[in-house]
């Protein structure tokens, strides 16, 4: 008999993607044989493995107290949710962008099923170990007992530790706690050419590196990039005088992964002209050089050239069109005969990329360097990253120019370095994410590149609301730029007061294109789904109470929101909403999810709603299946609910659910 299945807490759709599951099923795929009763057989693993299993008990890699439960902790799902904020956000109804407020953990945990294998580009700049906070005190989340636990935030009674100095015995191993399930999680969300840029001082470099290896695989390692912030130095250093920090970069899929250049500097674009096909500048001579070079070697490269006033053209009997015309041969000052590069046809082809020029020894050709696609001129990027704009300084002024103060005691990452490392690493319809916002510097950067080269890059960002104390030396200029502005005295605030500001400075310089400059605001929270949870002295109570499986309070939206996370789709994904006898019905994505959560569904009214719902699904025409969800307490009773199902499933709709 045709049903409406019920979702209830545990059910995987209710949850964040299962990677385990995932895992053994495209194992399954790869070696069926290994699989007995629907467990892994291991010895016939390995026997399909062959020599490829390393069983020594000596094996090269980074191991740490706490590192099997780290994995671990990335592999189980979550059961939150994130509940939409209209009113702290920037233009709602349009923006691709979203700004996230919670434990950045569990929110890369939700974002499975709506965005792996989406996001070009990963840039974070996560908490150094300093000996200082290494990590936000964030247990105010649910599931994160674990990860505290192995982190050392909380000791035997519960109190929170919220340093990690050397003296803990914690100093790498808390850190490394903290950042293992992140990238785990992190890269399943990239896609195959995607990259990861990391910033990272001299502590955990080396740490990083071999941590990156083990999550991305180390023919994947990109480079390990000083990046000069300080010219003047930090002379508080006990020997050298720290000028840099580095950039770790790594691609998800080296293979599949391209390497943008980055424009050139307004000083280096006067060695630029333009002619009526673009930019270019001189290149490479025509002449080839090197031993391979001679009239001997190359005889197919001996031909004349000729330069008449159309240019630079060559005949196949080597003789000019014109009387006029110049003839000019392979060879060099010396008088030794040479050969061209290029050949009779492509001389002709192409000869708009060729250019002349007059030298102390008479003409000579060169080819036309030109930037790619119509672009900007660029530069390969190079191995040590250094700009006088990736000045720490630089991100300071600009915090203050938007925010009227210095908000943090450390400088924020300066926006033309993130600037850069997004036109290297994504394309102009790209998914940018940070999951450590800060202040936001990320979410500018993205802004500002999609209105200087008409871009329509989106940015993800994840930041936790980690409060700020105006009696700590090091955050009381914060928590008085949230208190004197009406905030709420948290760091994800000062990341949205940051991502306002540059969407008004953004539009205010923009001068043709004006770029999405809003965010989607969310916040982590637990599901709106009522987990079962048994009150052994009062079992009535608790029975009459779990009737209504979702928790008071909750709007539409927010459970709205959960289903577009837990079902797989876009944050951002249009959502049209209709009234069919008097009930509210949602659209989402053009028919591929319809909801109705409007209570008092009765035998007398199922019939009408649920033809106003077929109706609308048709006149839709969605290309996929359809999936419709309904409240589960808005049925009077179950032949109301079976009278639904049975409505829908004969005009085709087959998969039904109820909350």
């Amino acid at each position: 008999m045709t049903e409406i299945e019920k979702l209830t807490a545990g059910h995987p759709d209710t949850q964040s993607a299962d990677i385990v599951a995932g895992n053994i099923e495209a194992l399954r795929a790869l070696f069926p044989e290994a699989f007995t009763e629907g467990k892994i057989d291991f010895e016939v693993l390995k026997q399909c493995l062959g020599g490829a299993v390393d069983e020594r008990e000596e094996k090269y890699g980074l191991n740490w107290h706490g590192k099997r439960r780290a994995r671990q902790i990335a592999l189980t799902p979550s059961t939150g949710t994130l509940l939409p904020c209209p009113d702290d956000s920037v233009d709602w109804d349009t923006t691709q962008n979203l700004m996230i407020e919670g434990d950045n953990l569990e929110v890369l945990k939700l974002l499975q099923k709506s965005y792996a294998g989406r996001v070009k580009v990963i840039y974070i700049d996560p908490p150094y170990n300093t000996g200082k906070d290494f990590v936000y005190p964030d247990d105010f989340r649910e599931g994160l007992k674990n990860y505290l636990s192995i982190t050392g935030q909380i000791g035997a009674e519960g109190k929170r530790i919220t340093s990690n100095t050397e003296s803990s015995g914690r100093y790498h191993t808390a850190w490394l706690n903290m950042m293992l399930p992140r990238l785990k999680l992190a890269k399943s969300l990239l896609l195959e050419a995607g990259l990861v840029f990391i910033s990272i001082d001299s502590v955990e470099a080396a740490n990083l590196r071999v941590l990156m290896d083990e999550v991305f695989g180390e023919e994947n390692f990109i480079g390990l990039l000083p990046t000069v912030m300080n010219l003047k130095g930090n002379n508080d250093a006990f020997a050298f005088s720290d000028t840099h920090e580095f950039t770790v970069v790594y691609a998800k899929s080296k293979g599949s992964c391209t390497v943008n250049g980055i424009p050139v500097s307004e000083d280096a674009l006067e060695d630029w002209e333009e002619d009526e096909y673009g930019l270019f500048k001189r290149a490479d001579t025509l002449r080839r050089t090197g031993q391979d070079a001679s009239r001997e070697r190359r005889p197919n490269g001996w031909f004349p050239v000729f330069i008449g006033s159309d240019g630079v053209y060559a005949t196949e009997d080597n003789q000019p069109l014109h009387p006029e015309d110049e003839m000019l041969w392979p060879m060099n000052e010396s008088g030794d005969e040479l050969s061209w590069t290029w050949s009779k046809a492509k001389i002709n082809e192409d000869r708009h990329n060729l250019v002349v020029v007059d030298g102390r020894n008479g003409k000579n050709i060169y080819k036309k360097q030109r930037p790619a696609l119509g672009d900007l001129p660029t530069s390969k990027p190079k191995s040590i990253v250094y700009k006088p704009e990736y000045s720490s300084s630089n991100g300071t002024a600009e915090l203050t120019r938007l925010l009227g103060s210095n908000v943090f005691d450390s400088p924020p990452k300066p926006r033309a370095l993130i600037r850069d490392l997004v036109i290297v690493g994504s394309e102009k319809d790209s998914i940018i994410m940070d999951f450590f916002a800060g202040t936001g510097t990320t979410g500018h950067a993205v802004m500002a590149q999609n209105a200087a080269d008409g871009g329509t890059r989106r940015f993800i960002l994840v930041q936790l609301p980690q409060p700020l104390d105006e009696e700590d030396k090091d955050q009381k200029v914060a928590a008085r730029f949230c208190r004197e502005n009406g905030l709420p005295l948290a760091i994800s605030e000062i990341t949205k007061a940051r991502l306002r500001a540059s969407s008004k400075q953004v539009l205010r310089d923009a001068i043709s294109y004006m770029p999405d400059t809003g965010f989607r605001n969310y916040k982590l929270a637990s599901s709106n789904i009522k987990a079962w949870q048994p009150d052994l002295e009062d079992m009535d109570e608790t029975l009459f109470a779990h009737t209504e499986h979702l928790v008071p309070g909750r709007t539409e939206a927010d459970i709205l929101t959960e289903l577009l996370l837990k079902l797989g789709l876009d944050l951002c994904v249009p959502i049209e909403t209709k009234n069919i006898t008097g009930k509210s019905v949602h659209s989402i994505g053009a028919g591929a999810l319809i909801v109705c959560l409007s209570d008092g569904i009765t035998r007398e009214t199922v019939e009408g709603l649920a033809q106003g719902i077929i109706a609308w699904w048709q006149a839709l025409a969605p290309a996929g299946d359809t999936r419709v969800v309904f409240k589960d307490s808005a049925f009077a009773d179950d032949v109301a609910k079976t009278n639904m199902a049975a409505i829908l499933h004969q005009a085709g709709i087959k998969d039904m659910r109820s909350l």
